[in-house]
């Protein structure tokens, strides 16, 4: 700034400039020169002034915006993302998940116990697998020095093992009140729940070593293992053990891990399971679990792997229904007369066609036919049938031996086997009644359903909707990182699962209230930082000026803007 004085009848005149030094060759010095004038210092726009720093300040870094717009006798000494915790931290506490942490697991007698760091760790773990997602170690380092957090300027590896602990100890309470609290602020509706379920493995040679569990797949203690010496024998089992792997890793432990959905994608509660258990038992203790909650009716959509006939009869006890899908390769009865009856398919929405058809009077079935994946489902038969074509030719010339050592190959590549068959004589034949009844398969799927009341339209639309949950599991894995699990301890991989939970939680409310994707989110928040300052006075914080997007997502959440100064800390006397 260039000041430049002016005297008339009144006194002296200041006025000011922005100048900026050049080289005078003739000279021989620098001369300044003056790039735009803001006219008589007593007449000054500071607010002006102050839109022109702001707007200039957006080219910058955030930490080098703060840097150049603070004081010439201050230090600027650090910046760290403020907005993606500030988001997160007011979402927190408008569901009362604070509030809930607080009251829960408290001793019926005596005095309370202060939950106060537990909360605020807690809500540390759950904002880091949102933002940065790393071990509990990583984790209380991310805290103490990459974020700020109100309420909590630093933690250690133990104190967040601890808070896991606790939260392990208070699952069921907590889930409940959560939800209670979710669908008063979100007025959910849960006429429709989605069930499904994943696994997530652990890099292990060897599994968990066999313990005593109850049928829910829990530990079962000292007493509980006497009690059940007296009656049936109690299953054992590893947590971490060795079954079918979603993730195609069946050569690896695992564990099994339930969601249940609404039908806008948030997700209300959590389960987990030792990795060898298997999908048919488990829809019948989720539902048991949900009617503890006394929930209204509600029609549970689940796919092809809980289908079983007992678990349908349980889901249809007390007011609940079903919409389940049905395998169409399963041969049974009911499949064989769905897609025998003629009848024309009615359009129901984008790219999809479906009709009812009747052949029980305690069930309906509805048929949906998906013209696109009928093209794809064509394509890939064909490729298929081309593969198997080429490996069969000319084989009638090998000898026995040979063509059962290309049978016993081909029989490991169930795409293939599918449509192969051996004549009498062993010999190789491509099963053109195999493919032919397929064709017949194209793009469909059955669906089941127990309640009368809902439209062919609404159950099949319902039932598609069961792809919230697989985009839930798709997030859970990239974007919160389920996995790699850092821990050893089972009642820490429950306690992961459900950090994980509360994470999806908030991260789907932000979603479905900005209309925008977290990493989107994500992104523009991180934008916003915390600069800190010290200076002959003392220290001092503050936030970088807000964007337009910034301010947009804000609006859309109901969030206010957070105070531009957060902490004046005056140097002591």
């Amino acid at each position: 700034m260039k000041t430049t004085k002016r005297e008339n009848k009144s006194g002296t005149v200041r006025y000011l400039h922005l100048a900026h030094n050049e080289w005078d060759p003739v000279k021989g010095r620098a001369v300044p020169k003056v790039l735009f004038t803001f006219g008589r210092e007593d007449d000054l726009d500071r607010d002006a002034v102050k839109r022109l720093v702001a707007s200039l300040s957006r080219l910058l870094e955030p930490g080098d915006a703060l840097a150049s717009t603070a004081a010439g006798d201050l230090e600027f000494v650090s910046s760290v993302p403020f907005g993606g915790a500030y988001v997160l931290d007011h979402l927190w506490r408008r569901l009362r998940i604070d509030k809930i942490v607080g009251r829960v697991g408290q001793p019926k007698r005596g005095r309370r116990r202060d939950m106060t760091v537990t909360e605020r760790v807690l809500f540390c773990l759950v904002a880091n697998r949102a933002l940065a997602p790393s071990s509990k170690l990583a984790a209380a380092d991310w805290i103490t020095h990459d974020v700020h957090i109100d309420g909590l300027a630093a933690t250690d590896d133990d104190a967040c093992y601890r808070a896991m602990d606790w939260l392990h100890e208070v699952q069921d309470d907590l889930e409940k009140q959560v939800f209670d609290e979710v669908a008063n602020l979100l007025n959910l509706e849960v006429d429709l729940l989605f069930f499904d379920t994943t696994s997530t493995y652990f890099e292990l040679e060897e599994g968990d070593e066999p313990v005593a569990r109850d049928d829910k797949g829990r530990l079962l203690t000292g007493a509980q293992q006497t009690a059940a010496d007296g009656g049936e024998p109690a299953d054992a089992a590893g947590f971490r053990t060795f079954g079918k792997s979603k993730d195609s890793r069946d050569d690896l432990p695992q564990i099994v891990i339930g969601m249940a959905v609404t039908r806008d994608g948030i997700p209300v509660r959590v389960w987990s399971w030792p990795g060898n258990t298997g999908d048919q038992k488990l829809i019948r203790q989720v539902k048991d679990d949900m009617r503890d909650w006394t929930l209204s009716k509600i029609v549970w959509v689940t796919d092809r792997g809980f289908s079983s006939e007992r678990n349908r009869r349980y889901l249809r006890q007390g007011e609940g229904a079903y919409i389940v899908g049905e395998k169409l390769r399963s041969g049974s009865p009911e499949v064989k007369a769905a897609l025998s009856r003629q009848g024309r398919y009615g359009e129901i929405a984008g790219n999809m066609r479906g009709k009812e058809v009747r052949i029980s009077d305690t069930e309906r079935f509805v048929i949906c036919h998906n013209p696109e994946a009928a093209e794809r489902d064509q394509h890939i038969r064909e490729q298929l049938v081309a593969q198997l074509t080429a490996r069969i030719e000319n084989t009638d010339q090998l000898s026995e031996f040979k063509r059962g050592e290309l049978r016993g190959k081909i029989a490991d590549k169930p795409g293939l086997n599918r449509y192969l068959r051996t004549t009498p004589t062993g010999k190789l034949r491509l099963d053109t009644a195999k493919i032919k009844a397929e064709e017949n398969l194209d793009g469909k799927y059955l669906l089941r359903c127990s309640d009368p009341h809902l439209s062919a339209e609404d159950i099949a639309l319902g039932y598609k909707q069961l792809l919230e949950v697989e985009r839930g599991w798709r997030d859970m894995k990239q974007i919160i990182d389920l996995r790699p699990v850092y821990h050893r301890l089972e009642e820490r991989i429950r306690a992961h699962v459900i950090l994980c939970w509360l994470a999806l939680l908030l991260i789907r409310i932000i979603e479905t209230t900005t209309d925008a994707t977290w990493p989107t989110v994500r992104r523009e928040l991180d934008r916003l930082h915390l600069g800190t300052f010290t200076g002959p006075t003392g220290l001092f914080r503050q936030v970088t000026a807000l964007t337009k997007p910034q301010t947009d997502l804000l609006a859309k959440l109901n969030i206010p803007a957070p105070k531009q100064i957060l902490a004046l800390e005056p140097t002591p006397r």
